[in-house]
């Protein structure tokens, strides 16, 4: 409320001393019109009043009626012809006043000159406050939009930051069930997957905080990743993981990979097969990285689905890359088929 009042005051100001200097200047335009013959004197004040009222008609009609009744509507049929008996109505306003309220005879001799004067210098006034009005509507939209965009940032901020929220859990709750499937059988390798688990953690609590991080330090986690899952499976499982070509000084949005790679271990797996195996490829040309991930499966049930918790960090990892990429900056493809499950992405690397 007090912010729009400020506003409110101002606005009332400025028309009072816009009126002010218009009246001013047309007793100065008089006073110069007459040799200096008449006094700066009341009825001085009053032939320059006179104009300025049918000056103001025809601003005000223009700016509280027929600019948004018919311009910001597109007639502009309608707002020319309007406009123009406004005009005609100011000016023949001003012509009466002069006329009948100070018995002046010339004003009355030379009608059509003085009608035709007075049209146009009441154009003139609406053409210069339109202007202003244009410029002020122009800089209060630049302003809407600014604080939209100021809105649509913190939106997609607080998004990410949840859609980051889930991801920690969720992979936490897989590795915490690896290490206790191994806790059972009282497994030698427990202490070194919890070791790596925490080398892991600290990527994602800490590494991942930001919205863009080193592709290099993503390509290392997954890496420990797999090994963290290949450490519970048995030696017929093929898992191959191979990164071909140089990884560029660039940068990636984090944990964009794990939800992938987690989803071939925990359903790739899932349903035994004779000859069961994971392909994990990275593969960097220019400034793209070309990532895929291929597993055997079963049945065509064991495709997940986005209602498990697999399926969350799948449509995790897709909202974020429709967040922080354009369309042209990523592909995705996920195919299914009868016996392999495939995952390809695609993605261009930041600065």
């Amino acid at each position: 409320m007090p912010i729009f009042k400020n506003y409110t005051r101002i606005k009332i100001i400025s028309q009072i001393l816009f009126w002010a200097g218009s009246i001013i200047f047309a007793m100065a335009a008089f006073y110069v019109a007459s040799d200096h013959k008449l006094s700066p004197n009341l009825p001085l004040f009053l032939r320059a009043v006179v104009p300025n009222i049918g000056f103001a008609l025809a601003v005000y009609v223009n700016l509280y009626w027929l600019i948004p009744r018919f311009l910001k509507n597109k007639n502009y049929i309608f707002y020319s012809f309007g406009l123009s008996v406004t005009l005609s109505v100011s000016a023949l306003l001003i012509q009466l006043l002069f006329i009948y309220g100070f018995r002046i005879e010339k004003f009355s001799n030379e009608f059509g000159r003085l009608f035709s004067s007075y049209f146009f210098s009441s154009a003139f006034y609406v053409g210069i406050t339109s202007l202003f009005k244009f410029v002020k509507d122009w800089l209060e939209l630049q302003e809407t939009e600014k604080k939209l965009s100021h809105i649509e940032k913190e939106k997609l901020e607080a998004e990410l930051n949840s859609l980051k929220a889930q991801i920690n859990p969720h992979f936490l709750f897989n590795s915490l069930n690896n290490i206790y499937s191994l806790a059972l059988i009282n497994s030698e390798k427990t202490p070194h997957l919890i070791l790596m688990l925490s080398e892991l953690m600290r990527h994602v609590l800490y590494e991942s905080r930001e919205n863009y991080i080193p592709v290099r330090k993503e390509i290392e986690f997954s890496r420990n990743f797999v090994e963290l899952q290949r450490i519970r499976l048995s030696e017929k499982t093929d898992i191959q993981f191979a990164v071909k070509g140089t990884i560029p000084d660039l940068k990636i949005i984090p944990l964009v990979f794990e939800p992938f790679i987690d989803n071939a271990f925990k359903h790739g797996l899932k349903n035994p097969t004779e000859n069961p195996f994971i392909r994990i490829t990275f593969e960097f040309c220019k400034n793209w990285v070309h990532f895929s991930v291929k597993n055997n499966y079963k049945e065509l049930s064991s495709v997940p689905s986005t209602g498990n918790s697999s399926g969350i960090g799948q449509v995790n990892a897709r909202k974020r890359l429709e967040y922080l990429y354009s369309p042209g900056e990523y592909r995705l493809e996920i195919m299914p088929d009868h016996q392999e499950y495939e995952v390809r992405l695609a993605i261009q690397l930041k600065d």
